[in-house]
């Protein structure tokens, strides 16, 4: 049973048809007990960075992820998910992230003849390709929306990049923790597969 957080996010109710689209059990919840429990977990979402930890910390979330994770369990941050994993964010300065991860979430710079937020499909390179590329080829398009972009600190941990007014950490994977800016359940064949890596991944110790 893969366990999607539900912390009044934005997006979870496209994760969860997603998933039951390729055959897979899903629980949308913020019960503890479900949480620990399931063989997979991910976290969606968009909208803003500060609510979204006031909503987390104020259901009693922060210590379950992070429970979740040291236990072993393949956990996937999507979009806003991502940004949370990391350590602070530009969008709303003085508020602390999960720091799961180490590194900031900045806000895209303005470029003439360009949007923000980006919102569309860009195509990913691999830096160093991760477990949830599999059968994805270099170049292939994924969809984005959003107006703050990953900078890890640890450079190794990053599986995926992309170019919009500067570079973007699009994709990171460190042991049992994954995590993407784009929207792989938006993001057509090729999100349906990078969906499939990350229901394979076995629990790390297994």
């Amino acid at each position: 049973m893969i366990a999607i957080i539900d912390y009044d996010a934005g997006n979870i109710k496209s994760v969860e048809k997603a998933l039951l689209f390729l055959g897979e059990e899903t629980c949308v919840t913020r019960e503890k007990e479900k949480i620990l429990g399931a063989d997979k977990v991910i976290l969606p979402g968009v909208g803003s960075f500060g609510k979204a930890m006031e909503k987390i910390r104020g259901y009693g979330l922060e210590d379950v992820i992070k429970e979740t994770i040291n236990q072993g369990t393949p956990f996937l941050g999507i979009c806003l998910g991502l940004q949370l994993l990391f350590e602070r964010s530009d969008e709303c300065p003085g508020v602390e992230g999960l720091s799961v991860l180490k590194g900031e979430i900045l806000k895209i710079p303005e470029k003439k003849g360009g949007k923000i937020p980006q919102i569309g499909w860009n195509s990913l390179k691999y830096p160093n390709k991760g477990r949830l590329f599999f059968k994805v080829p270099e170049e292939a398009y994924v969809y984005f929306v959003h107006s703050y972009y990953l900078k890890a600190e640890e450079e190794e941990i990053v599986t995926a990049t992309t170019e919009y007014h500067t570079l973007i950490h699009a994709s990171v994977e460190k042991n049992n923790v994954f995590a993407c800016q784009f929207h792989p359940e938006k993001s057509s064949s090729i999100g349906l597969q990078i969906l499939r890596n990350f229901i394979q991944i076995q629990r790390e110790g297994k």
